[in-house]
């Protein structure tokens, strides 16, 4: 049975997600990938972008939620949040994507709109929330948590029992070390090696990492134009 999916945004990683979904289909799936949900600001109804179109703005979900399943190719969880959150009013279903090359036990569970990239490995009893993503090449070890909107960058380590709050954003080449928590919403610079437990709304950098800049409760709700990152 053909499933059918449409992926909100289309800039850089919306068009990875894609390559996943042709991968799958290369290893017996059968996708069909309609094409792209975007602002109206960031592309019109009809422009092709790697050969698939895009549909329009969360409007079109209006008459088409009931046939289709969402994936968010948004990276940066504050704006994927808030493009969720738009998105609730019409009722979509959500589905999930993971590359083929990717190694899971049948112990991992999974939430809904969960993207996995290529070279992945994930072990053991480890649970993911709601519209994660996990990128090129991560390691997540036993018994770690992530929470919804999570977003982990390429290369990234994880070792086992880390708790990972909603909302974070782990960078490129980032190393935890067993038993960390981190807080929600919270940035974890590229390369940084964290081996304390982080604070929520915070970001940090280095090796060990420690706390660069502090946000106050609530900034990803921030208002403005929302538009799908690079």
């Amino acid at each position: 049975m053909t499933k059918k999916f449409v992926i909100i945004g289309a800039g850089g990683f919306a068009r990875e997600v894609l390559d996943i979904f042709d991968a799958c289909n290369e290893n017996g799936h059968n996708y069909n990938v309609l094409g792209y949900i975007v602002g109206s600001d960031y592309g019109m109804p009809g422009e092709r972008i790697n050969d698939k179109p895009i549909l329009g703005d969360f409007e079109w979900l209006r008459t088409n939620s009931t046939n289709v399943l969402l994936v968010c190719g948004v990276g940066a969880p504050e704006v994927r949040f808030r493009l969720i959150q738009k998105a609730l009013v019409y009722a979509a279903s959500y589905g999930n994507i993971v590359h083929p090359s990717a190694i899971l036990t049948n112990r991992v569970s999974q939430g809904e709109d969960i993207i996995i990239t290529a070279g992945c490995i994930l072990t053991d009893n480890i649970n993911i929330g709601n519209h994660v993503q996990i990128n090129l090449g991560c390691t997540i070890g036993h018994d770690v948590i992530i929470d919804d909107f999570v977003t982990i960058a390429p290369g990234a380590h994880i070792s086992g029992r880390v708790s990972i709050g909603m909302g974070c954003y782990i960078g490129t080449g980032v190393n935890i070390v067993e038993r960390v928590r981190i807080g929600a919403w919270t940035r974890v610079g590229a390369g940084s090696t964290v081996i304390n437990d982080v604070p929520p709304n915070t970001t940090v950098v280095g090796v060990p990492s420690r706390v660069v800049k502090t946000r106050s409760e609530g900034w990803y709700r921030a208002n403005g134009i929302i538009r799908p990152h690079h």
